[in-house]
């Protein structure tokens, strides 16, 4: 009784605070509405993550909110109404719901939208899966700055960087000027705790994307060839969404080695093309025919190769480093469960034609 004397006590104590809320930053922060609903949620961090319609970054946000509840985190997901909810990862976001994630969906173009989504609400730490350029992270900068926030996350790229650096690529190479690199230069400009992931390319599971693997099975399962630019000894670096989503999640507890931090995020176990193309063979019982072109003999439309003609793969040990995070996954090993997926979409009866690969066939070696 006693015990519970001193509870209820501590209870009453922190729902009447008037205020200012201790945090473990040793920063005042002011008592809002979620507080005043919980007295609990003064004492509990608080995700936002800003989720994009798809694409390559796609299943980031799903997979992170779950990271992110199982740390303990009150987690709501901003998602933008542009995207399929009839596909992966959206038509799955009843799980989310289900593990308390809430989940608002609008159009994040809209910054009156996005500030009412917010209001009356504060967050701690601030996933940022969906800015383009310094115009499309200002309102959620904004909202940052109020909230007083220990971390602002930005899912960034790693295309931004040269094709001239050096490989595997690292956190101070050579990078383009790109909308995300924008981002990046104007969080460092804004005085916020921020950090900056540049993921590559990305594989399920309740993946948004499926052309990266899917481009081989499609073609071994059917016994055509695989035209490859170059020799194929070109190497990629190729991650599970779940690996791409625990770096992200890794700042949480390490938010003051990574602010003011821009990370590599991928695998650290990197195959070649050609590797590839036998790996998917191996799983599908069939012979990878492996067939070599010069991308200078043939005019391919973009995008007919998953990856580029050079080798392009960053390296993931800054973040080993500063942040403790460690992959937890290889491609080869979850090459069986992806053929599995694979079947069950029934890509591997479902009819197609080849026609770009006869123009690549056609100067190959």
């Amino acid at each position: 009784l006693a015990m519970l004397r001193t509870l209820a006590i501590f209870a009453l104590v922190a729902a009447s605070a008037d205020a200012f809320a201790f945090s473990p930053a040793s920063a005042l922060r002011p008592v809002g509405a979620r507080a005043a609903a919980c007295p609990l949620a003064l004492y509990m961090d608080a995700a936002l993550i800003v989720q994009n319609k798809g694409g390559g970054h796609g299943e980031i946000g799903f997979h992170l909110a779950k990271q992110l509840k199982g740390k303990g985190l009150d987690v709501t997901l901003l998602q933008d109404k542009a995207a399929k909810t009839d596909k992966p990862p959206f038509c799955f976001y009843d799980e989310l719901k289900g593990s308390g994630v809430e989940i608002v969906s609008l159009d994040l173009a809209d910054s009156a939208a996005v500030t009412a989504a917010c209001e009356g609400k504060e967050f701690t730490h601030v996933f940022d899966n969906w800015a383009k350029d310094k115009s499309s992270v200002a309102t959620v900068v904004g909202l940052a700055k109020t909230w007083g926030v220990k971390s602002y996350t930005y899912v960034s790229s790693g295309g931004m960087y040269e094709s001239s650096a050096p490989q595997p690529m690292t956190e101070d190479g050579p990078t383009k000027a790109t909308g995300q690199r924008e981002v990046e230069e104007f969080l460092a400009s804004e005085g916020l705790p921020w950090t900056a992931f540049r993921p590559q390319y990305i594989y399920g599971p309740q993946t948004n994307k499926r052309d990266y693997i899917d481009w081989f099975f499609h073609r071994i399962c059917r016994d055509k060839p695989c035209p490859v630019p170059g020799d194929g000894s070109q190497k990629v670096s190729v991650s599970r969404a779940e690996d791409v989503a625990s770096m992200l999640a890794s700042v949480v507890g390490k938010e003051g080695e990574a602010s003011g931090q821009v990370f590599n995020c991928g695998t650290d176990t990197f195959y070649s093309y050609a590797e590839i193309c036998n790996m998917v063979g191996k799983v599908v019982g069939k012979e990878a025919k492996i067939m070599s072109y010069n991308p200078k003999d043939v005019e391919l439309p973009k995008g007919f190769f998953p990856f580029r003609d050079k080798s392009f793969y960053v390296s993931p040990a800054k973040a080993q480093a500063a942040l403790g995070w460690k992959t937890s996954s290889t491609l080869e090993a979850d090459l069986g469960w992806y053929y599995d997926s694979y079947k069950a979409a029934g890509l591997d009866k479902k009819e197609m034609v080849f026609t770009d690969d006869d123009l690549a066939l056609g100067v190959a070696k």
